[in-house]
């Protein structure tokens, strides 16, 4: 049975083979994970499809077209093969650490892999430069053959020439999501007029809400209220108040949304996404916080598909939960306002003519001139911080 690149989307016409998760030769069953794959959107993993013995055609690395053949499963294939003319087999690896080794010289059949099943892994290789350093210092023969240059010279002298090598750069090619990323962030700033306005909000009064209501909320609906439901309502009544922010350009139209598909951007191993809630103005608090959960499992575990990327008509960025707490967000585009939160901050403020700490938050509009003047972003800005900071007339609506 073939293994090929499966079709992910119109729009995506080739992958890379970020790994493989079975080495060549592998027993594989149904169903079983046998291959990571990177797109320019997405990360998915490949599945067996039959059980049998794997046979890898394409390494790990390799950028390929959608429909190409990558490998194939050997249905009749039932007992493991055993090595030629008596020579020991070597320890299972995959094929991007077999080619590292050979290019460095190391002989596999002299280490042992740290891996599941004796499977020698790529901190296996560095750690073996290592050994080969002790070796050497004990005058017995180097494991690994290494024609690369000492990193530190050994003479003041030497120490003026250029470096030809230095074992502490590395070069790793870039994932196509973090390709598509540095395309999208550049176009946002070659193709969009994008200024940025900053307001700060009291986050007391939804914090006492979620203190108030947080075990009522977590029995009857089995998970932590957050606060990024509050902020996306909040949106989607301003951006009805103020549609320009939900609007983009395209040509010479201008392409009015009368619904709200907000974007929320995803921070993932492989960089960061931007899932979509459709129709998030229809949606009520329990289903935004089971949405964006159901959104960070799919990135976490590699399950994110095209459909939960395509669209998009404004979008929210949470820099806060990495600590960030003030940065200027970059628009998606052709989506024309993106909405920066920040870390939660206890800050003395004016309130009553006394001096107060209260847990303050700065809000980020990025915002595309061309479409949107000034006076508009500051008013969304400041509908937003006046809901979010008064919230219950968010509570009536969902």
């Amino acid at each position: 049975m073939e293994i090929r690149i499966p079709s992910v989307g119109e729009s995506v016409v080739e992958a890379l083979i970020g790994r493989w998760h079975k080495s060549d030769g592998d027993m594989v069953a149904r169903d079983d994970i046998i291959c990571e794959l990177e797109t320019d959107k997405i990360t998915m993993e490949l599945r067996a499809d039959a059980t049998g013995r794997l046979r890898i055609a394409v390494p790990a690395g390799e950028t390929v077209k959608i429909g190409t053949v990558i490998g194939r499963i050997d249905e009749e294939a039932a007992a493991p093969l055993e090595p030629k003319g008596g020579e020991p087999a070597p320890p299972p690896t995959s094929p991007a650490v077999r080619k590292l080794a050979a290019e460095q010289g190391v002989d596999l059949n002299g280490l042992r892999g740290s891996g599941k099943g004796g499977r020698v892994l790529l901190e296996d290789l560095l750690k073996a430069g290592v050994r080969n350093e002790e070796r050497g210092a004990r005058g017995e023969p180097p494991m690994v053959k290494s024609e690369e240059p000492a990193p530190y010279a050994s003479s003041p002298a030497s120490s003026l020439e250029p470096r030809t090598s230095n074992l502490r750069e590395r070069r790793v090619p870039m994932t196509p999501i973090r390709r598509r990323i540095a395309e999208r962030m550049l176009l946002a700033r070659q193709q969009s007029a994008m200024l940025t306005s900053f307001a700060e909000a009291d986050m007391g009064r939804i914090m006492e809400l979620r203190r108030k209501y947080r075990q009522h909320y977590e029995e009857k609906f089995g998970m932590k209220p957050g606060i990024m439901p509050f902020f996306v309502k909040a949106c989607c009544q301003a951006l009805g108040e103020f549609p320009a922010l939900n609007a983009s350009i395209d040509g010479s139209d201008i392409v009015y949304h009368d619904y709200c598909d907000i974007g929320i951007a995803i921070g993932g191993e492989k960089g960061l996404v931007v899932p979509v809630l459709r129709g998030a103005e229809r949606l009520r608090f329990r289903e935004i916080d089971a949405a964006i959960d159901g959104f960070v499992a799919k990135v976490r575990e590699n399950r994110l598909t095209i459909p939960d990327l395509e669209g998009g008509t404004f979008t929210i960025s949470n820099g806060g939960v990495y600590g960030s707490l003030l940065s200027t967000p970059l628009l998606n585009p052709p989506q024309s306002g993106v909405l920066g939160m920040h870390a939660i901050q206890e800050r003395p403020v004016a309130r009553e003519g006394e001096v107060v700490i209260r847990p303050m938050m700065y809000l980020a509009l990025s915002y595309d001139h061309r479409l949107i003047d000034g006076k508009e972003a500051v008013q969304f800005l400041k509908r937003v911080k006046e809901l979010v900071e008064e919230p219950e007339e968010l509570l009536l609506e969902g």
